[in-house]
Formats: structure tokens, sequence, C-alpha cells
């Protein structure tokens, strides 16, 4: 936890910034202790997007499954805008990086996506990436079904991004 160790208390860091461009910071989130690599439980795995970390899924729902997360703080992926466009394809493309670090090529038998609210266990932005998704379980395929109420894939949020904003 952090302070713990010497390092300056949660109350030291700036509040989070609710605003969905993020920016800030929240001691209560685990994902922004994790970027922060303040969860040393959490080993971050390589990472070539700046501002952005990768590791692995508490509960893998397939043999490969990452969590690729913004550092700064951001809410879930329906208060995103136009603008986020590039942050969503920032972060498939880290996914898809992470999984051919791990030798997994098969970019074609993969779920890149995110649970839509409010069936969203942590409220910081955060792209699931599982592979091969011809191998989910049922359990699985339930949780990160395609077309469902509660989970929608990157290309799907991306396009609903830019139909809104047209839209409006």
């Amino acid at each position: 936890m952090a302070g713990e160790d010497g390092a300056a208390p949660e109350a030291a860091q700036p509040p989070a910034d609710p605003s969905p461009g993020g920016g800030g910071y929240d001691g209560k989130c685990v994902f922004c202790r994790i970027g922060r690599r303040e969860e040393p439980g959490t080993a971050l795995l390589p990472c070539e997007s700046e501002g952005l970390v990768c590791f692995r899924d508490i509960r893998p729902g397939a043999p490969h499954h990452y969590l690729v997360v913004p550092i700064e703080h951001m809410g879930n992926c329906k208060t995103l805008k136009k603008e986020h466009i590039p942050l969503v394809e920032k972060m498939m493309e880290a996914g898809k990086n992470i999984l051919q670090r791990n030798n997994f090529t098969d970019l074609n038998d993969t779920r890149m996506g995110f649970h839509w609210p409010p069936f969203c266990s942590i409220s910081h932005l955060h792209l699931h990436v599982l592979a091969p998704a011809s191998q989910l379980g049922f359990l699985s395929r339930m949780i990160y079904r395609i077309n469902s109420y509660w989970f929608i894939t990157a290309e799907q949020l991306i396009e609903r991004l830019q139909t809104e904003n047209t839209a409006s």
C-alpha cells in the first residue's frame, strides 16, 4: 500500500480527475497504483506505448489474458468521447504487441474489448486482450460475449464514438 514504505502518503498525491480525459491519480484505484508501480504483487509486462501499462489479468479467461491500462486515471469506456479514439487504437496496438511478445501470432483469434457499465469491476479504463478466443471456456464466452449488454469490442467502441459524435 502506498505510504507504508516511506513514500509520500496518498493524501499528498494530486486528487483524481473525474473527467474522461483523466490526467489524475486516485490512490484508491488499484489500476492507478499498478500504473505507478505501487502494487509489488503485479508484474508489469513490456509495453512500448507511452502512457500505458500492461499486465496479466488476475482471473484469466483465456491462455493469454492481458489488461492494457492508461497510467493516468480515466473513467470507464462509456465516458469516452471522439477525441479518445486514438487512445483506444493505441491500447489495441499495445494489446497486439503484448500478444506477439508472448508468442501468440494468430491475431484473427483474439478478442479485445471493454466491459460496459455498470458491468465494470474497476472504474479505470482497461482493455481486455484475450487469446486464443477459440479457447475461451463457457463462463469466459459469456463474460466476454460480443454483442452483449456487458461487453463491447474495441472496434465496436470506436464505431460508437465515431457515430455518436457525428450524430450530435
